[in-house]
């Protein structure tokens, strides 16, 4: 995989959020980044695929293993992994990601070289706060 972040390219005056639009907290923090002077671009994960090497270069940039990415309690993934873990190694992780993107935690917003997943919809006017 590149060091570079040649696969997510990143603009200072872009947001690029990665969410799920079956659920409230992905929907409000839309509309929460819309309120942004910032061009939005919206990643709707049920329409969306994004590639493993996407989702690592996202794991990256929020500085998390990408296991942490995951909820390992959603019905999903319960229902295709099965309750008890085994030490998946990161292709495993992925390859979760890739087929079943509804398990993601939360939505992660991009701006810049900056990431943050929203863990409350209006995290994201503090993560936005130093807009011109």
């Amino acid at each position: 995989m590149k060091d570079s972040m040649g696969v997510i390219a990143t603009n200072k005056r872009e947001i690029k959020l990665f969410y799920n639009a079956e659920t409230n907290k992905g929907m409000q923090t839309l509309a929460y980044a819309k309120s942004s002077k910032k061009k939005v671009l919206d990643v709707n994960l049920d329409k969306v695929k994004v590639t493993a090497t996407q989702w690592a270069e996202l794991a990256k940039l929020l500085g998390k293993p990408i296991k942490e990415l995951i909820n390992t309690e959603h019905p999903d993934f319960v229902n295709n992994y099965g309750k008890n873990l085994k030490p998946y190694s990161d292709e495993d992780w992925l390859k979760v990601m890739e087929n079943s993107p509804k398990v993601i935690t939360q939505p992660i917003l991009v701006n810049g070289e900056k990431a943050v997943q929203i863990d409350a919809p209006s995290k994201v006017l503090a993560f936005l706060e130093d807009e011109d």
